[in-house]
């Protein structure tokens, strides 16, 4: 089942910068919890300010929740029990124009739209697996029940 609705936001502290600005997507502003990523180095915890690049997964635990700031202003809250990956991610600042898609295998994932989907709503997707989500709003929630990862 998948459950797309206008709403919420969550919130808090915590490691190391990882990326470098080159390959830099986006920032954790917001941990609660346990939040990890886990990318080709392995799986680590997250904490404010640590940058995030295409291809992480971010993991968030039972009670847990985090938000992210992409580099064109896109933001993103995962809920409790949370895995989404960051397929793609590209952005032009001068032009404003990349892509942005995200993978939502579980939980639960608001997201507001930045530069991306304002310039070129097509360049911005949702995925879980069984759908895909074209962004055409700029404020809108995606949740993934346990059941829909059965099948």
């Amino acid at each position: 089942m998948i459950c797309i609705a206008f709403l919420g936001c969550f919130c808090t502290p915590g490691h190391a910068e990882v990326a470098s600005d080159a390959v830099k997507a986006g920032t954790i502003k917001v941990v609660r919890g346990d939040v990890r990523v886990a990318d080709a180095r392995g799986e680590r915890a997250l904490a404010p300010g640590d940058s995030l690049t295409q291809a992480d997964h971010v993991i968030t635990g039972a009670d847990s929740a985090a938000s992210m700031v992409m580099r064109d202003g896109t933001t993103m809250m995962l809920g409790p029990r949370s895995l989404v990956d960051l397929k793609t991610f590209s952005y032009n600042s001068t032009t404003e124009q990349g892509s942005l898609v995200v993978s939502l295998l579980r939980g639960s994932l608001r997201m507001i739209s930045g530069l991306i989907a304002h310039n070129n709503p097509q360049a911005v997707a949702v995925t879980t697996r069984t759908a895909t989500i074209g962004v055409r709003g700029t404020d809108f929630i995606v949740e993934v029940d346990d059941e829909a990862k059965a099948q």
